[in-house]
C-alpha cells in the first residue's frame, strides 16, 4: 500500500498511536524512577513511593487514573506528581506527531523510537543527573540500525568521491552512506561532548560532563548523522548557557534583595557580594546538560530541515 492509501486510515491509526505512546509513556515512568537505582523495570509490579502498596491494574491506566485518583495513592492519599502524567501524555503526543510529520513509514517508527529513548533521557538527567547506559548504549546500536533501512543524510556521500561508489549496487550504495554518516555522527558527537569535558576540567578544575553525556551525544549522532548533530550540540549548548546566565541572575537578585533588606552593608558592597555569591553557587551547581541535549534532539527530530534550510537560505545557501 502506498502512502495514500494510508491516508484512508488515519481516523484508526492516530488513536492506535496516541494509545500506544500512553502505554510507552507509563513504561517509561518505571525505568526514569527505577534504571537510577539499578532496579529492573520487569518486577516487581508498580508501587506506591511511600506506602508501599501495589498499584492496582485499574489505578495504573495512564492519564486517566491520574486525573480520577486527584494525584493522590488510592491507600494512603500521598500525593503523586503529575510528572507521571505529563510523561505519558507527552510520549502519546510525539508519537502521534511522528505519524503526522512521517507518515506511516519506517521514518515514523524511528522518530517514535527516538522520541521515547529522548523523553526518558532528559526527564532522567533533569531528576537524578544520570544518564541510564540502558538508554544510551541501546539507542546507539538501534540508531545505527535504522540507518540501514531509513537514510540518515546525504551529507557523507556528498563528501566522499564519487569513484567510491562505482560498481556497488544503489541499493548498498545509499545504505552504506547512511551507515557511515550514522557512525561518524555518533563519532563526532562523542568526540566532541568528550573533548569539550576534558578542557572544561583543564581549564575549571571540575568535572564539567560526565561520560553519560558522551553516550548520549553518540546516540544523537547515530540518528541524525554528521550535519544535524553539529546543529544539535551547539545549539544545546546556547540554550544552556541562557539557562545558566538566567541562573544566576535570578539567584543574584535573590542574594541582593536579602542584604540590602538586612541594611548592614552599602548597595555597592552588597550587589558585589550577591555577585559573588550567585557565581559560586553556580559553580557548584550541577547543569543537566543531557536535558538539554534531548530536548533540542526533540525539536531537530521533527523541524531539522526547516531549521537548516532557513539558516543556510540566511547566506544565500540552498539546501
Amino acid at each position: 500500500m502506498t502512502a495514500t492509501d494510508w491516508q484512508q486510515f488515519t481516523p484508526i491509526i492516530l488513536p492506535g498511536l496516541f494509545l500506544l505512546g500512553l502505554i510507552f509513556g507509563s513504561f517509561l515512568n518505571v525505568c526514569i524512577y527505577r534504571m537510577p537505582q539499578g532496579l529492573s523495570v520487569v518486577a516487581p509490579r508498580s508501587a506506591c513511593p511511600q506506602c508501599k502498596t501495589p498499584i492496582r491494574a485499574y489505578d495504573n491506566i495512564p492519564v486517566l487514573s491520574w486525573i480520577l485518583l486527584r494525584g493522590r495513592c488510592r491507600d494512603c492519599k500521598a500525593p503523586i506528581s503529575p510528572r507521571y502524567a505529563v510523561i505519558e501524555l507527552l510520549t502519546a503526543l510525539l508519537f502521534t506527531a511522528s505519524f503526522l510529520r512521517f507518515g506511516f513509514t519506517l521514518e515514523a517508527a524511528k522518530a517514535c523510537m527516538l522520541s521515547f529513548l529522548l523523553i526518558g533521557l532528559v526527564f532522567t538527567d533533569a531528576d537524578c543527573h544520570l544518564l541510564p547506559d540502558e538508554l544510551t548504549l541501546s539507542g546507539l546500536v538501534i540508531g545505527l540500525a535504522f540507518s540501514l533501512f531509513v537514510p540518515v543524510d546525504s551529507f557523507f556521500s556528498q563528501i566522499l568521491p564519487i569513484s567510491i561508489w562505482r560498481g556497488v549496487p544503489s541499493e548498498f550504495s545509499w545504505r552504506l552512506a547512511s551507515l557511515l554518516d550514522s557512525l561518524m555522527g555518533a563519532a563526532l558527537g562523542a568526540a566532541f561532548i568528550y573533548g569539550a569535558g576534558f578542557l572544561y576540567l583543564k581549564w575549571k578544575g571540575i568535572e564539567g560532563m560526565g561520560f553519560g553525556d558522551v553516550k548520549l551525544m553518540a546516540m544523537i549522532g547515530g540518528f541524525f548523522g554528521m550535519r544535524l548533530t553539529i546543529i544539535v550540540i551547539f545549539a544545546a549548548a546556547m540554550v544552556g548557557s541562557i539557562f545558566g546566565l538566567t541562573l544566576i541572575l535570578i539567584v543574584w537578585r535573590k542574594r541582593l534583595r536579602r542584604r540590602l533588606q538586612r541594611g548592614k552593608e552599602p548597595a555597592s558592597v552588597a550587589r558585589r557580594r550577591a555577585w559573588q555569591s550567585a557565581r559560586l553557587l553556580y559553580r557548584q551547581y550541577e547543569i543537566p546538560f543531557g536535558s538539554f541535549l534531548g530536548s533540542v534532539a526533540l525539536l531537530m527530530l521533527f523541524y531539522g530541515d526547516v531549521i537548516v534550510r532557513w539558516y543556510m537560505r540566511l547566506y544565500g545557501v540552498s539546501y
